[in-house]
Protein backbone atom coordinates (compact mmCIF):
# COMPACT_ATOMS: atom_id res chain seq x y z
CA UNK A 1 0.00 0.00 0.00
CA UNK A 2 1.23 3.45 -0.88
CA UNK A 3 2.34 5.59 2.03
CA UNK A 4 2.34 9.35 1.82
CA UNK A 5 4.63 11.62 3.81
CA UNK A 6 4.34 15.40 3.89
CA UNK A 7 7.23 17.77 4.54
CA UNK A 8 8.08 21.44 4.39
CA UNK A 9 5.95 22.75 7.20
CA UNK A 10 7.15 25.01 9.97
CA UNK A 11 6.96 28.58 11.12
CA UNK A 12 6.46 31.21 8.43
CA UNK A 13 5.96 34.94 8.59
CA UNK A 14 2.72 36.48 7.44
CA UNK A 15 3.06 37.60 3.84
CA UNK A 16 5.72 35.01 3.04
CA UNK A 17 5.37 31.92 0.86
CA UNK A 18 5.60 28.26 1.71
CA UNK A 19 6.14 25.11 -0.27
CA UNK A 20 5.06 21.72 0.93
CA UNK A 21 5.99 18.35 -0.51
CA UNK A 22 4.25 15.01 -0.40
CA UNK A 23 6.29 11.99 -1.37
CA UNK A 24 4.85 8.53 -1.88
CA UNK A 25 6.60 5.27 -1.11
CA UNK A 26 5.63 1.65 -1.52
CA UNK A 27 4.06 2.27 -4.90
CA UNK A 28 3.43 4.85 -7.55
CA UNK A 29 0.95 7.72 -7.54
CA UNK A 30 1.68 8.65 -11.13
CA UNK A 31 -1.80 7.60 -12.31
CA UNK A 32 -3.70 9.01 -9.33
CA UNK A 33 -5.40 12.30 -8.65
CA UNK A 34 -3.85 13.78 -5.55
CA UNK A 35 -4.85 16.52 -3.20
CA UNK A 36 -3.99 18.67 -0.23
CA UNK A 37 -6.28 19.27 2.69
CA UNK A 38 -5.77 21.15 5.92
CA UNK A 39 -7.20 21.21 9.41
CA UNK A 40 -6.92 24.06 11.85
CA UNK A 41 -7.44 23.54 15.58
CA UNK A 42 -11.11 23.25 16.39
CA UNK A 43 -12.14 23.24 12.74
CA UNK A 44 -13.12 20.59 10.23
CA UNK A 45 -10.69 19.36 7.63
CA UNK A 46 -10.80 21.64 4.59
CA UNK A 47 -10.04 21.01 0.95
CA UNK A 48 -7.09 23.04 -0.34
CA UNK A 49 -6.15 21.79 -3.81
CA UNK A 50 -6.25 18.79 -6.13
CA UNK A 51 -4.47 17.78 -9.29
CA UNK A 52 -5.15 15.07 -11.84
CA UNK A 53 -2.56 12.45 -12.63
CA UNK A 54 -1.16 14.37 -15.60
CA UNK A 55 -1.54 17.81 -14.08
CA UNK A 56 -4.05 18.93 -16.70
CA UNK A 57 -6.77 19.80 -14.20
CA UNK A 58 -6.15 21.63 -10.93
CA UNK A 59 -8.80 22.66 -8.46
CA UNK A 60 -8.48 24.98 -5.51
CA UNK A 61 -10.47 25.71 -2.42
CA UNK A 62 -12.07 29.13 -2.15
CA UNK A 63 -9.88 30.16 0.76
CA UNK A 64 -6.65 29.76 -1.23
CA UNK A 65 -7.66 30.63 -4.78
CA UNK A 66 -5.24 33.06 -6.36
CA UNK A 67 -2.55 32.27 -3.76
CA UNK A 68 -2.05 28.58 -4.28
CA UNK A 69 -0.41 26.34 -6.83
CA UNK A 70 -0.50 22.56 -6.77
CA UNK A 71 1.96 20.68 -8.94
CA UNK A 72 3.51 17.28 -9.25
CA UNK A 73 6.57 15.45 -10.49
CA UNK A 74 5.62 11.89 -11.32
CA UNK A 75 9.26 10.94 -11.86
CA UNK A 76 9.79 11.72 -8.18
CA UNK A 77 6.45 10.36 -6.99
CA UNK A 78 5.89 13.73 -5.37
CA UNK A 79 3.16 16.34 -5.19
CA UNK A 80 3.81 19.95 -4.18
CA UNK A 81 1.76 22.77 -2.73
CA UNK A 82 2.89 26.36 -2.93
CA UNK A 83 1.03 29.01 -1.00
CA UNK A 84 1.88 32.69 -1.26
CA UNK A 85 1.03 35.69 0.90
CA UNK A 86 0.20 33.49 3.87
CA UNK A 87 -1.84 34.78 6.78
CA UNK A 88 -2.89 33.53 10.18
CA UNK A 89 -5.85 31.67 8.71
CA UNK A 90 -3.42 29.43 6.86
CA UNK A 91 -2.18 28.04 10.17
CA UNK A 92 -3.12 24.37 10.11
CA UNK A 93 -1.90 20.85 9.71
CA UNK A 94 -1.61 20.12 6.01
CA UNK A 95 -2.36 16.65 4.72
CA UNK A 96 -1.71 14.95 1.43
CA UNK A 97 -4.11 12.31 0.14
CA UNK A 98 -5.55 10.62 -2.87
CA UNK A 99 -8.28 12.99 -3.99
CA UNK A 100 -11.69 12.12 -5.36
CA UNK A 101 -14.33 14.46 -6.70
CA UNK A 102 -17.77 13.78 -5.26
CA UNK A 103 -21.09 14.05 -7.06
CA UNK A 104 -21.58 17.37 -5.29
CA UNK A 105 -18.40 18.70 -6.86
CA UNK A 106 -16.50 18.71 -3.61
CA UNK A 107 -13.39 16.66 -2.90
CA UNK A 108 -12.75 13.90 -0.42
CA UNK A 109 -9.45 12.35 0.47
CA UNK A 110 -8.22 8.85 1.12
CA UNK A 111 -4.95 7.24 2.26
CA UNK A 112 -3.90 10.18 4.37
CA UNK A 113 -0.35 11.11 5.21
CA UNK A 114 0.52 12.04 8.82
CA UNK A 115 0.46 15.75 8.01
CA UNK A 116 2.86 18.64 8.38
CA UNK A 117 2.21 21.60 10.66
CA UNK A 118 2.27 25.12 9.29
CA UNK A 119 2.18 28.04 11.69
CA UNK A 120 1.95 31.59 10.41
CA UNK A 121 3.24 34.30 12.69
CA UNK A 122 2.36 37.95 12.34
Amino acid sequence: QVQLVESGGGLVQAGDSLRLSCTASGGTISKDSMGWFRQAPGKEREFVAAITWNGNIRDYGDSVKGRCTISRDNTKNTVYLQLTNVNSEDTATYYCAHAYRTLLGTFRGDDWGPGTQVTVSS
